[in-house]
């Protein structure tokens, strides 16, 4: 594989690829590859594991999930971002908790595309086949 941090997301989902786009535009030392859920990679590296509900960061062999994921790549975007990270404090069954709501009404608030989409050709090299 490579020695990037991997976000697997939800290729489909407009809150997923804001997030992404939100990543990319704070990831100013290109810290971290992309793929989606739907990717071969993903099957590959998640196997059965794969939740289509779920934002995964997957780090030195290990997988971090939902809210866990999400707090941990604040943190690795450092600046003010960071300060993100003291949402850890919160147990977990709480944090995902609120995750699991927002993952339940993604597609209804920040909608679903057909397919998953291209990345720019800039951001080309960031994304995993």
């Amino acid at each position: 594989m490579n020695n990037h941090p991997i976000v697997f997301y939800d290729g489909v989902c407009g809150l997923c690829d804001r997030s992404v786009q939100f990543m990319i535009k704070h990831d100013h030392k290109r810290i971290f590859r992309y793929a989606t859920l739907q990717s071969d990679i993903a099957k590959q590296t998640l196997g059965n594991q794969i939740t289509f509900d779920s934002f995964v960061l997957y780090e030195n062999g290990k997988a971090f999930y939902q809210s866990t994921a999400a707090l941990k790549v604040l943190k690795k975007l450092g600046g003010i971002w960071r300060l993100g990270y003291v949402f850890m404090i919160v147990p977990a069954f709480i944090r995902n908790a609120v995750y699991n709501f927002i993952a339940l009404n993604r597609y209804k608030w920040f909608g679903k595309f057909d397919r998953c989409k291209i990345p720019t050709p800039e951001q080309r090299d960031l994304f995993l086949a």
